[in-house]
């Protein structure tokens, strides 16, 4: 690694630290962990042997034996202190400690009421600096317990090798993994359908889920990674990293892909059969600077990094609990095109649902999907295609005209809250279902409105030696939406055919063409 790097990974593990402190306090006791006895080392209950599923990855199989040898003393103590532990909780009711999964010990899954006939579903944390688990725990397995009674829900504690320097809780993911992969391994043989397991990790987790993926003798029939950790993943080879390899289905939340001293916290690399990246997988509504403030006492930049972060959690518990408020993301080549509205076809498998109730698409991987969503759940909006058909243009070359748009819908109206820039393509959103749509207000910004057109109108009058400015007009005849949710679409003529024409500071409104046509979703 050189220096650069190793600085770069530094800075962000000071972030990281920061982040992680100021989630939890000192001396909390670490939720769901209970008070079970030891149980016995994970080591005596290895298979005799593992190898990787991936053709990259180049180790041999490993020895119980040997890979005992061949761990440094550190390791060894860890797992004889069991520092990896399996909890298995049955009630939604949080304040109950659960019970203990002991590999080796088949009457423990007989008192824990483990169904081999039935789903069974992982969560896995990530890195953690306060060695407890953070409240969103509480939150996903609660949410998780709700919508599948009658699965297996493990939550896997390995708090004391994750409550380290990231870079050494990072060393530890691989030995994690082997660990839950000898777990599934140890369940019993033809009883449990490896393809009904479903692990779900967040941040580090992910990676730990795709490490446990990789050497589980079989195939995992899903993995959704939270916002996977990006610090010392970026760029890595596939059996370093969670892959598309290590499930039947892999699916991937970005939620925090903004690039800091070099790295970002969440990885921005696709690295699942479909990766989604709500929002642009950036800027999280609700978790500016200035709305972590007003909601939070103490609020401040890590509580940002934290709130955007974590999102893909709340994203993943919003679609357990809301299913019937599900948001769709839309195959995109990037956050630009989308924000165009170019993207927003489900044809051949081009859009999925968000969250649990995702679905593994055909012969497709590292699929790159958007959406925007709400601030607050439920999550998920409406996102609609609008396209100008403009047959006249009056206006200066380096004009960039900014409208607004108002929806009037059969239940809802919305207000002038977007803003886009000039094009003839754009993407609305709005945030409640308004409606069959009935109406469309468009209106030009005036040139009093921003800063930037004020001073376009300077430099144009500067430029032409005149005080007066050119007049700036557009004829606007139709709008064509479509509507990302419904697939439909819809063409809007003017209310009066003979007044077309905005100009700055106007308005003009567009209401479904006589002629006008509807066309069902295509299947």
């Amino acid at each position: 690694m050189g220096a650069k790097s190793a600085q770069r990974i530094a800075l962000v593990c000071l972030l990281l630290c920061a982040l992680s402190a100021s989630t939890s306090a000192p001396g909390e006791r670490a939720p769901l962990e209970g008070k079970a006895e030891s149980q016995t080392s994970s080591l005596l209950s290895l298979p005799t042997s593992y190898r990787s599923r991936k053709s990259r990855q180049h180790s041999p199989s490993l020895q119980v034996n040997s890979l005992c040898c061949r761990m440094n003393g550190h390791f060894l103590k860890t797992l004889a202190q069991d520092q990896i532990k399996y909890n298995m909780r049955k009630s939604v009711d949080l304040d109950d400690e659960g019970c203990y999964l002991h590999p080796g010990k088949r009457e423990c899954l007989r008192e824990c009421g483990f169904n081999a006939s039935a789903k069974t579903i992982l969560i896995i944390h990530g890195w953690t600096i306060g060695g407890v688990f953070e409240s969103w725990m509480y939150q996903l397995v609660a949410a998780v317990r709700q919508r599948e009674l009658e699965a297996n829900l493990i939550v896997v504690d390995w708090l004391d090798l994750a409550h380290q320097l990231y870079p050494d809780a990072v060393s530890h993911t691989r030995h994690v993994g082997l660990s839950i992969a000898a777990l599934l391994d140890w369940l019993p043989e033809g009883l449990v359908n490896i393809p009904n397991f479903h692990m779900i990790g967040y941040s580090l987790g992910a990676h730990v889920a795709g490490y446990a993926g990789n050497f589980v003798q079989g195939t995992v029939g899903r993995i959704t990674g939270l916002d996977p950790a990006g610090p010392m993943f970026e760029g890595v080879e596939a059996h370093r990293r969670l892959s598309p390899d290590d499930a039947d289905f892999v699916d991937v939340l970005h939620t925090y892909t903004r690039e800091a001293l070099g790295v970002s916290i969440g990885i921005q690399q696709p690295i699942g059969d479909i990766d989604i990246y709500p929002n642009g997988g950036d800027v999280q509504p609700g978790c500016t600077l200035g709305e972590v403030l007003s909601t939070a006492a103490a609020g401040n930049f890590m509580d940002v990094m934290k709130c955007e972060h974590e999102r893909s959690v709340h994203l993943f518990v919003d679609s357990l609990l809301n299913s019937e408020y599900a948001g769709f993301a839309f195959q995109c080549t990037g956050p630009d095109r989308f924000n165009k509205g170019i993207c927003l076809s489900c044809r051949k498998n081009r859009c999925n649902s968000v969250g649990y109730s995702a679905r593994k698409m055909r012969k497709k991987r590292n699929s790159k999907m958007y959406l925007k969503t709400r601030a607050d759940t439920p999550f998920a909006g409406y996102h609609y295609q609008m396209k100008m058909h403009i047959f006249n243009r009056k206006m200066p070359g380096d004009s960039d005209p900014t409208f607004y748009v108002r929806l009037y819908g059969s239940q809802h109206n919305t207000a002038e809250l977007i803003a886009v820039n000039f094009t003839n393509t754009f993407l609305v959103f709005t945030e409640e279902d308004i409606g069959e749509l009935l109406r469309i207000s468009l209106i030009w910004e005036s040139p009093m409105q921003s800063f930037s057109a004020v001073w376009k109108r300077i430099k144009t009058s500067l430029w032409s030696w005149s005080s007066k400015m050119p007049k700036q007009v557009l004829e606007v005849r139709k709008i064509r939406v479509k509507s990302g949710e419904s697939q439909k679409k819809y063409t809007f003529c003017t209310e009066d055919l003979s007044l077309n024409e905005i100009s700055p500071g106007k308005e003009i409104s567009f209401v479904k063409c006589r002629d006008g046509w509807e066309v069902k979703p295509k299947r």
